[in-house]
This record gives C-alpha cells, sequence and structure tokens, in this order.
C-alpha cells in the first residue's frame, strides 16, 4: 500500500512540529514519540488523519496507533521528512523517563523490582493460608485447631509452613535479584548480596527486639567500632539501597578493569565493599528508618484507624489507575516483617471485590452482549484478586460503578481498621484473600466482604437503571424529532456491510495458541483494548508456541520476533501479537520458525516463546489476536471466548464480502 507523504507530515504537524519531536521510533502497530511539550498535539488533526487509528499518551510516550504492515512504512516516511535520527523503542522510552517527576520514577523503579517476584510472593501467601487453616485454634473445633486435634497433620502443616515461608524469609535475595537488576548490575551478584544480609550466623531481625530488651543483641568489633551482627530478615529498604550500590561499583570498576582480570576483581570487590557498608552504615541507618515508617503508619491506624480504613479503603482502587499501588507492596512486607501482619492488605482484599461486584452489576445493565460478556469475566478476574479488567474495562468506563466500588471498600475498610484486622503474608487477594488474614478475625473480615459484595452491587444497580431509563427517555425524544437521514458507516471491520444482503464467505480461525480466549477488552493497552487496531481477540495462553491458524503466507515477521502477520488466499490478514510490551525485549526469549513469504500449512508451528522469561521481565502474556482495521473485503467478524485447544478450536469467525 503507497503512503501518501501528505498524511504523514500532517502527523508532524499535528504532534507539534519537527522542533516539537525529541525522540520517534514504532512497534509492531504505532507510532511512539518523546515529545518535548505534549500540550502541542493536535489531537482532532490527528483523529482526522486517514492513517491514524488511535492516539494515546502514556508513561510519557505519546502514541499513534497506525496498524501492523504499515507503521514501518510511516515511519520511515516520518524520518525521512524530520531528518532525524532511527531510534529504539528503549531510547525512546528513556527520553519519555527522564519528563517524569521524581515520584513518578520512583513509582515505577518500585514497580519494577516487585512486579517480577509478585509470583513468589503470592505462592508464599497462598501456601501460608492453607498453614493458617491447619494450625488456626478455632476454625474447626473450640479453641483448638485441626493439628491439636489430629496430630497427624502436625508434621504435614510443618512442610507446608516450610515450603511457604521460604520466600519471605529470603525475601532480600529475591529483592536483591530484581533490585539490581533494575538498576544495571549482575543479578547473580544480587541474590548473593540478599542472601549475605540473612546469613544464618546473624541475629535474626525477628528476634532483634527482645535481643535489644535483654541486652544480648551479638557485635562485631572492628577496631573499637561495635557493629550489630543482625540479619534483615523481612526487611525491605536496606536490600534496596544495598543493591544500588552495588550495582553502581559494579558498572564503575567493568568500565575500569582489564577483561583479563575482571572475573578476579569486580565481582569480589563489589561484594566486599557493598557488605561492609550494608552491614556498618546502610543496614542500621535504613532498619532505623524502616522501623520509623512502619511505627508512624501503626500510630495513624491506632489513633485514627476509621479515617485511615476510610481513606486506604476507598482510594486504594485510585492507586490502581494511577500504579502508585505497586508501591504498597514494599510497605505491606516491611510490616508483616516488623509488626508480624499488615493491616492494608485486607484493604486491598477487599477493594478488589468491592470493583467485581460493581462490574458483575452491569452485565445486568448494559444490553450489549460484548458488553456484558467482559462485566462477567473481569467481575470474576477481581473476585480471584486481579482488578485491572474490571477498573480498566467496564467501571472506568461508565464512572458510576467505580464511585460506588470505592464507597463500599471505603465502609469495609473503616470495618477492618477498627478492629485491627491483619494479614499474615500478602499476595492473595479478593475472595482467596481471608487464607491470608489471621484465622481469629476471619468473622470480622467476612462481614466486609459482605459490604463490598452487596453495597456496589445493589448501588450500581439501582444508579445504572435510572441512567438506562433515562437514556431511553431522550433517545425515544430524539427519534420522533430528528428526521436527518442517518450517516453513512464508517468503514471497519465490523460495520462496512452491516446490514448488507450480499453472500458472504467464511473463514474460520482456530486458535493459534493453547489457552483462554477473552475479550480484547482485557488487554492490558488501549491500542488493543479500545479496538483502535481492529477487531479480534485475545488468548491468555498456557503454552509457549503458536500455531498457524489457517494456511497462508508470511506477509511480515517483527524484528524481535514476538509478532507476526499472516494473510490468507483471500487477502485478509491477521496479527498475532505474543505479550504486551514485549518488543522490549529485543527478542530474547523468543524463536521465530518462519520467514516473511514462506507458505505455512494450518498447524505449522510460527514461534515460541518463553513464558517464565517474559513474566520475569513484568510483561503481560496475554496475546491478541487481531484483524487489523481497514480490510475491505471482510464484512464482520463473531467472537468465540472460553478455554482454547491449539489448532482444533475456533476463536474467530470471519465473514468475508462476496
Amino acid at each position: 500500500m503507497a503512503i501518501d507523504r501528505k498524511n504523514v507530515e500532517a502527523i508532524v504537524q499535528a504532534v507539534g512540529g519537527v522542533q516539537n519531536i525529541e525522540v520517534a521510533t514504532h512497534c509492531v502497530t504505532r507510532l511512539r514519540f518523546s515529545l518535548f511539550d505534549e500540550s502541542l498535539v493536535d489531537a482532532e488533526a490527528l483523529d482526522r488523519n486517514d492513517l491514524v487509528k488511535g492516539q494515546f499518551s502514556s508513561q510519557g510516550q505519546f502514541q499513534i496507533v497506525i496498524g501492523p504492515g504499515l507503521v514501518d512504512k510511516v515511519y520511515d516516511e516520518l524520518i525521512d521528512i524530520t531528518g532525524g535520527a532511527r531510534a529504539s523503542k528503549d531510547e525512546v522510552k528513556n527520553a519519555a523517563a527522564k519528563k517524569q517527576n521524581p515520584l513518578q520514577r520512583a513509582i515505577k523503579t518500585l514497580a519494577d523490582i516487585f512486579i517480577p517476584i509478585l509470583p513468589a510472593i503470592v505462592t508464599a501467601g497462598l501456601l501460608l493460608g492453607i498453614n493458617n487453616i491447619l494450625t488456626g485454634p478455632g476454625i474447626f473445633f473450640d479453641e483448638k485447631s485441626l493439628v491439636e486435634v489430629y496430630p497427624g497433620w502436625k508434621d504435614f502443616a510443618a512442610i507446608i509452613n516450610t515450603i511457604a515461608s521460604t520466600a519471605f524469609t529470603f525475601l532480600p535475595a529475591l529483592i536483591g535479584w530484581a533490585a539490581v537488576t533494575r538498576f544495571g548490575g549482575s543479578p547473580l551478584l544480587g541474590i548473593v548480596l540478599g542472601l549475605i544480609l540473612v546469613h544464618p550466623d546473624l541475629l535474626s531481625a525477628y528476634s532483634y527486639a527482645n535481643a535489644s530488651l535483654e541486652g544480648t543483641v551479638p557485635t562485631w568489633n572492628l577496631f573499637g567500632w561495635h557493629v550489630e551482627r543482625i540479619g534483615y530478615q523481612g526487611q525491605v529498604l536496606p536490600v534496596l539501597v544495598s543493591a544500588y550500590i552495588l550495582a553502581a561499583i559494579e558498572k564503575f570498576l567493568n568500565k575500569r578493569v582489564h577483561d583479563s582480570i575482571k572475573l578476579l576483581v569486580v565481582a569480589p570487590v563489589t561484594l566486599l565493599i557493598t557488605g561492609f557498608l550494608a552491614f556498618t552504615i546502610i543496614g542500621p541507618l535504613t532498619f532505623a528508618i524502616g522501623n520509623a515508617i512502619t511505627d508512624g503508619l501503626v500510630y495513624v491506624f491506632d489513633h485514627f484507624a476509621l479515617l485511615g480504613g476510610l481513606i486506604y479503603g476507598g482510594l486504594y482502587a485510585a492507586l490502581v489507575i494511577t500504579g502508585m499501588h505497586h508501591t504498597f507492596l514494599a510497605v505491606d512486607v516491611q510490616l508483616i516483617g516488623s509488626e508480624g501482619g499488615t493491616f492494608l492488605w485486607p484493604m486491598l482484599a477487599l477493594s478488589n471485590i468491592a470493583q467485581g461486584a460493581a462490574a458483575l452489576a452491569m452485565f445486568f445493565i448494559v444490553r450489549e452482549q460484548k458488553a456484558k460478556g467482559l462485566a462477567v469475566t473481569s467481575s470474576v478476574s477481581a473476585f480471584l484478586g486481579v482488578t485491572e479488567p474490571a477498573i480498566f474495562g467496564v467501571n472506568i468506563r461508565y464512572r458510576y460503578p467505580f464511585f460506588f466500588g470505592m464507597i463500599g471498600s471505603a465502609l469495609a475498610g473503616m470495618l477492618l481498621t477498627l478492629n485491627d484486622v491483619r494479614a499474615s503474608s500478602i499476595g492473595v487477594g479478593g475472595i482467596p484473600g481471608f487464607l491470608s488474614i489471621f484465622p481469629n478475625q476471619w468473622g470480622v473480615f467476612f462481614i466486609g466482604m459482605a459490604i463490598v459484595l452487596v453495597i456496589p452491587f445493589v448501588a450500581t444497580m439501582l444508579y445504572g437503571r435510572t441512567v438506562v431509563r433515562r437514556t431511553e427517555k431522550k433517545s425515544a425524544a430524539a427519534a420522533t424529532t430528528d428526521t436527518r437521514p442517518a450517516p453513512e458507516p464508517e468503514l471497519s471491520s465490523r460495520s462496512a456491510v452491516q446490514g448488507s444482503d450480499e453472500p458472504v464467505n467464511i473463514l474460520e480461525l482456530v486458535s493459534p495458541l493453547n489457552g483462554r480466549a477473552v475479550p480484547l477488552e482485557q488487554v492490558p493497552d488501549p491500542a488493543f483494548a479500545e479496538k483502535q487496531m481492529g477487531e479480534g481477540i485475545a488468548i491468555e495462553p498456557t503454552e509457549g508456541k503458536v500455531y498457524a491458524p489457517f494456511d497462508a503466507t508470511v506477509a511480515h515477521v517483527i524484528k524481535s520476533k514476538h509478532a507476526v502477520i499472516l494473510e490468507h488466499a483471500s487477502g485478509v490478514q491477521v496479527l498475532i501479537h505474543v505479550g504486551i510490551n514485549t518488543v522490549s525485549l529485543k527478542g530474547n526469549g523468543f524463536t521465530s520458525h518462519v520467514n516473511i513469504g514462506d507458505k505455512v500449512k494450518a498447524g505449522d508451528l510460527l514461534l515460541e516463546f518463553d513464558m517464565e522469561a517474559i513474566r520475569a521481565a513484568g510483561y503481560p502474556l496475554i496475546t491478541p489476536i487481531i484483524i487489523p482495521a481497514g480490510q475491505e473485503m471482510v464484512a464482520r467478524i463473531e467472537e468465540k471466548t472460553g478455554n482454547a485447544a491449539a489448532k482444533q478450536t475456533s476463536i474467530l469467525t470471519i465473514h468475508l464480502n462476496g
């Protein structure tokens, strides 16, 4: 397809002109800009541009959706027009990060560190919940635990506790790995640093308070300087700051030490210096700061319990929108390490349920089948602890469900803080979150759960039906007075032939992956979720293999191997995009088995991807299957959600013109 240069010039002018473009790159679907001043963007001009499918700003990047197979041509033309140098996505990302304020950068850094270790924390939280059920008194028997009544279960519970507590016992090693990786150092040295801080020869941080009262804290005598010989189990700040220092020292030495002796110098010197600093200065200082932070939070929630529950319980969903909720993972971990339990996590769990209840109510209010399906699936997801699909896919879209969810969680939050409900571990949200709560506090927690189920659901239902009736009255009034002809439908993969009597051919697209098919609205990327790219479906994969869904020609293989475009004999093109923002991996974890121009048969292996590597890097695995918009041969598309078996289950029915 030939590119109209005038349209590309119009894009340049719409983003503020050449002088407003700091750096630009592209991925498989969109142009990505770091602009000097985003307020200069003319959004209406972009909407009128024939090349532009959508636009949005995210994390300091201004992104313009063009479409697969076309965006690279538009980018080439843009570079020719502006005379700028080609840039990588990382360069744009780094330039965009500079525009973030210090708080935004700090939040992003914490998210980059804690998100990769979440699977380990979630697993530990679930297993500790099972241990709580086995060992908690009064759950099954009056004032006695299951293991006390049936001693045969005692060692079984002990093994579960050992497995579950490992992630928390060696949490500094996990944080060390993630933090040093984030700061640009060697991940292995980060793990070793974390293990050093919890060495068994050190006094456990959990025993420090008693030892301090008894005056039995062991010390090192460094030429008359007495340094407390304590570990930092359950602590966050000591390993975070030490990891930053370690990465800085390692990078400094790597630039100055000759390659022939790097192995003998860099790692030993880095660990030695960082270790001494960690035990003598960083550890004691950050240990005190961490305890001061937790003491401050405890004071606030002890003396102003209702206010604390109202604010945190009510505003947690808003924190999810901003991304600031990741910051509180570190606070939860610190509270568990210092206080033996966190009063923040129970409110998080109930906030999940509140947003899910509000989203579920929308199932009974909206009439569009897609919206109904999304309301159900996203509410189930929220009930299990993942609220993003409910918040972004349903509640924010209609606004009032989001606010009613916040009201319900605020009321429940006040109940929890008033009764000092705490969690012994983190990682399990939503309804399963009760597993993290101390068993003797389950009663209050379940009352809070009833509040967040009933209030958001009922309030959303009542208000939503009022809104629907009001809208129907306005529509009826407009229908009786408006005699203007209906506008021509915009050309898209669905609306182009609605109402057409022309015969169509049907192309059944079987799932290219094993997993579960879900609506596009659940994809955490507006370019896909808002269908700016086109219609389609998404797969939550259970296996790292992508197969051809039909006989096709490989029209395009993205350089970073995370996406492929296939063309059917009818001319229909299909984009398979593995994961979200996985272009940043630069091909790491991906293996392509096809090249551009190859002929493939249905069921042929197209590419493989390392699911664990992608998860560890913090990127979602959900894989959009898109029929790019603007294909005139496409009449309409029907999606089929649910369990999907690769090479067997039909997930899309594509009706073709003619």
